[in-house]
Parts: C-alpha cells; sequence; structure tokens
C-alpha cells in the first residue's frame, strides 16, 4: 500500500513539475488578480492529484488546461452570484446604525459618544463597556497595542472636551474618561 501511495505520489510531483509553468502562465493570461490565478492553479492540481488516473498519458498538458478552463469558468460563475447576491442585500439590507447604545446611557453621552471617530469609539467602547485591556481591544480592532493606546487617549481626550462636566461618570460609565483629569 505504502509503494502505491509513493508511486502516485512521484507521478503527481514530475506532473506538477513538468505543466504547473504552463497552467500558471495560461491563468496569468486570463487574469491579473495574482491570488485567484494561485487559487486557479491549485484547483486544478488538486483535481489532478483526484483523477491522476483518469489523466490520459501524453495528453497532460491539454488535460490540465481543460480543466484549469473548467475551474476558471467556475469561478467566474461565483463571482458573478457574489456580486448579484450583494447588488440584493444592498437594496434590502437597512443602514447599520453609528452606534447603537442601551436606553438608560445618558443621551449627552450617547451625543458625545457619535461625534467621536469610528475607530476611536470602537477602541473606547470595547475598553469601557465590554471591559477588554487596550492590548485585546488592539487585536479586535486589528491594530497594534501602542496605536490602540494611542488612539484610546486621544478618544478620551475628545470625549472630555465633549462633555466637560463628566457627564459619562454620572451615567454609569467608568473608564470612557479614565485617563483624563
Amino acid at each position: 500500500m505504502s509503494e502505491i501511495h509513493d508511486r502516485r505520489r512521484e507521478d503527481f510531483e514530475r506532473l506538477f513539475r513538468q505543466h504547473a509553468g504552463t497552467v500558471t502562465a495560461w491563468a496569468q493570461r486570463r487574469d491579473t488578480d495574482a491570488e485567484r490565478v494561485q487559487d486557479l492553479v491549485a484547483e486544478t492540481f488538486m483535481v489532478a492529484w483526484r483523477r491522476l488516473e483518469d489523466i490520459p498519458a501524453g495528453d497532460e498538458r491539454p488535460w490540465l488546461l481543460g480543466v484549469a478552463g473548467k475551474v476558471r469558468a467556475n469561478q467566474l460563475r461565483g463571482d458573478h452570484r457574489r456580486s448579484r447576491l450583494v447588488a440584493r442585500l444592498v437594496t434590502q439590507l437597512p443602514e447599520p446604525p453609528v452606534l447603537t447604545v442601551a436606553h438608560d446611557i445618558d443621551p449627552e453621552l450617547t451625543a458625545a459618544l457619535r461625534e467621536l471617530p469610528a475607530r476611536e469609539r470602537e477602541l473606547l467602547l470595547l475598553v469601557a463597556w465590554d471591559e477588554l485591556t487596550p492590548a485585546e481591544a488592539a487585536k479586535a480592532v486589528g491594530c497594534t497595542a501602542v496605536a490602540a493606546r494611542v488612539r484610546l487617549h486621544r478618544a478620551r481626550k475628545r470625549l472630555h472636551a465633549l462633555l466637560p462636566d463628566h457627564a459619562a461618570r454620572a451615567a454609569g460609565a467608568p473608564g470612557l474618561l479614565e485617563d483624563i483629569e
């Protein structure tokens, strides 16, 4: 059993070495997106691996390019379906709210939070309301911990300017103005 598997693997590796460049060049002539080209080549050789015994000896290249053509057609159909779905969803989905808050939050605080830039507001709320550390909040929004601390400081400073009477503390939202005094 191991000998059969080894021979199959060797046959596939030989096929790949001999024809990967051809399939890649074929794909690059039909698509300028490098990731889609890589996906097409990978899918073509996945089919080749699954159907290795079905590849006609001596006609490997045309067989592989035929498979690549079918893979490309599937990619295009998938792209078309996705774009139609997106177009349909855009017309059906309501606009997401800029900020949704609980009803018991001070309206002055809600208005001030809406004035903050979205990136700063999200970091501030992750730390103050979701109780993440600045480092954890940074991971959640996809920035470095240092950038998160800087944005968090700016957000608190801006919120303080918008709420000079510290309405955030009175509204039961500790952590929003924590490093500004």
